[in-house]
């Protein structure tokens, strides 16, 4: 898992609050995973094992879209991947690819003292080793079962779809003592549109044409990164200083 553009140099350091900003305030920051955090789509990748990509493909565009219910989508698409060997995960964790950006927001996240976390309707399996690797203790996504060495072609417990994300992101504030007024969303797809409007900073990154007319921002990219842009000037347009390092 590389992020394959990392900053040159880094950020400024933000300087002084201007005479009578308020302190800046605590956040907590949750952004989607497929094609927003990493470059892919994980179900994809597994795909491409089970010589279904193209099928699953075509579903997981029209899902995104906003066309097709994401819990149905998400059966049929994991149901092509019956029969793939549970050694498959282990190539596909090693094709991610993280998005530019990427590692870089987790580390001001952190440096500022905030709390950061990723929520997903791909796949544990993949999303627990790269939150490890980056430090990240709040994920969430859908487990796939395995039984005998295979993928069932199903998925254990509850699928994690947009009104789950958005009710994820509601009870990590309450764990961070936080109002949702405190909570920025990030994502790409129609599946991400619940946790954008419950968030007080809900922004769409690189995101289809359905997400990005209704997210209250948008930013292009290709940098994950440059969401803090819109952090700070929301920030700055309420008067408060930009973020800045935990006492």
């Amino acid at each position: 898992m590389l992020d394959p553009a990392p900053r040159s140099a880094a950020a400024p350091e933000p300087g002084p609050a201007a005479d009578g900003a308020e302190p800046a305030r605590r956040r907590l920051v949750v952004t989607d995973v497929d094609s927003t955090f990493i470059t892919a789509e994980v179900i994809e990748l597994l795909a491409d094992h089970a010589g279904t990509r193209a099928q699953v493909a075509e579903v997981t565009e029209r899902a995104m879209r906003g066309e097709l219910d994401f819990a149905g989508s998400l059966r049929e698409r994991v149901a092509t991947l019956r029969g793939v060997p549970v050694e498959a995960l282990t190539a596909v964790r090693e094709a991610v690819v993280l998005t530019p950006g990427a590692a870089d927001l987790v580390s001001e996240v952190h440096r500022r003292g905030w709390e950061f976390g990723l929520v997903s309707g791909g796949f544990a399996e993949i999303l627990g080793p790269i939150a490890d690797a980056l430090g990240i203790g709040r994920w969430r996504a859908n487990r796939l079962e395995v039984a005998d060495g295979v993928l069932t072609g199903r998925t254990v417990g509850p699928v994690v779809d947009r009104a789950d994300k958005a009710a994820t992101l509601r009870r990590w504030a309450a764990e961070c003592g936080l109002e949702m007024v405190d909570t920025v969303a990030v994502g790409d797809g129609a599946n991400d549109l619940d946790m954008i409007d419950a968030a007080g900073i809900g922004i769409a990154f690189a995101a289809k044409p359905l997400v990005r007319a209704q997210a209250p921002f948008s930013v292009d990219g290709p940098r994950l990164d440059d969401v803090l842009g819109v952090i700070d000037a929301v920030d700055a347009a309420a008067g408060r200083a930009p973020g800045t390092v935990r006492p």
